[in-house]
């Protein structure tokens, strides 16, 4: 088992992050028929009959040389066809994927349609990983079968999209630096209300959904006043950090220093690092806490004090999480990776002094009231309690702070719980893990299964069908209900209701201790919030 869990956070193809390298397979069609189209840039050719699939389309010129650390360019036009058959290769990042580079910013098209007329939905993904690791090229033909036009697009990552340093602010015209993934996230929106027409998509309804790293992106798209008008409707699956301090650009954050300083331990001359390995700098630089920093251009200030402020695109919004969301970042076999992105937490794994220090560097003077509610009463509780504690705060908290910051201000909001333990999952005991929902959207159901892992079930294929249903649903109409679903009950002014999607689909409540978790959570954190403001922290 360890070994395979560790090839879950060893991804060695494109289009596999973590956990769907098992449990779930990639279901492309090869197709001989051509088909081109013209954009902007040029005339690509894609390939197939009833979905047609559009790859490694570049929606910005490469990020390298004088490009690195500076905000997306407009992609390069070219004469003749450009054959849209290969995937572009992954942005550069902290895990082995075979084909991967600085000249990256391209994206992936599905759609059913050939008629540019047409104005269907369109949904984008934005992928997962931390924000150091991950592709765009994912599976869509499932739900542009149900009539949306699909686009994946790849980003910057790690320390070639969020690196911040002073003298990279200091050539910036908004005096800002770090986010270019960011920036490139929201220069794959703009190809799309540019371009999406030519293959049969609306670009008045534009759906952004993601989960991890991509619903973080979600959410921090949502209150970035760079991506007004670009989106329609939004999707955050298991939005990872935001309703807790994220990094600052310039000023201290959360005890800890700006990331100028960070980015400025690796050198003082950008040229030179400019002519830097990116292999090299990669190795320096793979935290998830050094991303998507608030730098007063791209995040004005704290996602969750935005979203509490009302500083937010109006847009109706579906999020939700998983119910065993700490479990895979704390098994056997993870350290390799999981304790580069998060080294705290696997520091805190060590036993129950080293689970009270973290405690306290977290929480401060609450910290007994942190271990009150996630209690460990030997070194053998401390990976329980410790992958309860880090599901919660890291992954819960932000998707019911967006929830109800979005409900009360008056848009339609619609919260899920995923809690279908799958027989694939059994096999690895994590329960239902973070990123266990994201094969069930895409309609990408393991088949055939490696050795060892045991098969799906009916239900599971049942499940699969609603929820890419009703994802489809929610993006053509801001609203998934419908189709035989039980129904799905609004977020009110708090987000206690959601819809679970498990053994059965139906209604739920959270739980009294739930609530008592989360409540505690997102007050401590509020009050971090505001007593750095009122230092002008």
């Amino acid at each position: 088992m360890k070994t395979l869990v560790r090839m879950l956070l060893h991804p060695v193809r494109p289009r596999v992050l973590s956990l769907s390298l098992f449990f779930f397979l990639a279901a492309f069609r090869t197709f001989a028929a051509e088909d081109t189209v013209k954009i902007e840039s040029g005339l690509v050719a894609g390939s197939g009959t009833d979905i047609r699939l559009f790859k490694g389309i570049p929606y910005a010129a490469p990020p390298t040389g004088d490009l690195r650390w500076k905000p997306p360019q407009p992609p390069r036009p070219w004469e003749g066809v450009r054959q849209a058959t290969e995937f572009g290769a992954a942005c550069m990042q902290i895990v082995n994927y075979p084909k991967i580079g600085e000249d990256c910013l391209t994206l992936n098209i599905w759609t059913p349609t050939r008629d540019t007329k047409a104005r269907l939905p369109v949904m984008v993904w934005i992928h997962g990983g931390g924000f150091v690791f991950g592709s765009g090229a994912t599976e869509g033909e499932a739900l542009a079968r149900r009539g949306v036009v699909v686009v994946g697009f790849n980003y910057r990552l790690g320390v070639l999209g969020f690196m911040a340093h002073p003298a990279l602010a200091q050539e910036s015209p908004r005096r800002s630096s770090g986010n270019y993934g960011l920036l490139d996230q929201i220069a794959a929106l703009r190809w799309v209300q540019r371009n999406i027409a030519a293959f049969g998509g609306d670009s008045k309804n534009v759906t952004i959904f993601g989960e991890s790293a991509g619903g973080s992106s979600v959410c921090l798209l949502l209150v970035s006043p760079l991506a007004r008008g670009l989106f329609h409707r939004a999707i955050t699956q298991s939005p990872g950090g935001i309703a807790t301090p994220i990094p600052h650009t310039v000023k201290t954050w959360y005890g800890r220093p700006p990331l100028q300083k960070a980015g400025e331990e690796l050198g003082a001359d950008i040229a030179k690092l400019r002519n830097t390995s990116p292999t090299e700098l990669m190795k320096k630089w793979s935290s998830v806490e050094a991303t998507r920093a608030v730098d007063g251009w791209v995040i004005p200030d704290d996602p969750a004090a935005l979203l509490e402020s009302g500083r937010f695109h109006r847009v109706p919004v579906l999020a939700g999480a998983n119910a065993d969301e700490g479990t895979v970042f704390l098994l056997e076999g993870n350290m390799s990776l999981a304790d580069r992105m998060f080294p705290e937490l696997h520091r805190a794994k060590k036993g129950l002094a080293a689970y009270r220090e973290y405690l306290k560097a977290t929480f401060q003077e609450s910290a007994d009231a942190a271990f009150a509610l996630y209690p460990a009463a030997s070194d053998m509780d401390v990976g329980v309690a410790l992958a309860g504690l880090f599901g919660d705060f890291f992954f819960h908290l932000g998707t019911r702070v967006t929830a109800e910051a979005v409900a009360r201000r008056g848009m339609k909001t619609y919260l899920y719980y995923f809690t279908r333990l799958s027989p694939p999952l059994r096999s690895f005991g994590a329960g239902v893990a973070h990123e266990a929902e994201v094969p069930y959207v895409f309609g990408s159901l393991l088949s055939p299964r490696p050795p060892g892992v045991r098969p799906v079930e009916e239900i599971d294929r049942s499940l699969s069908i609603a929820m890419l249903t009703a994802w489809v649903r929610f993006a053509r109409t801001g609203d998934p209900n419908g189709d035989g679903l039980p129904t799905w009950p609004a977020v009110g002014r708090t987000a206690t209701q959601y819809l679970e999607f498990g053994d059965k689909i139906q209604p739920g409540q959270m739980s009294a201790e739930r609530l008592r978790r989360l409540d505690f959570l997102a007050g401590y954190f509020s009050r971090v919030r505001r007593t750095r403001s009122a230092r002008g922290d």
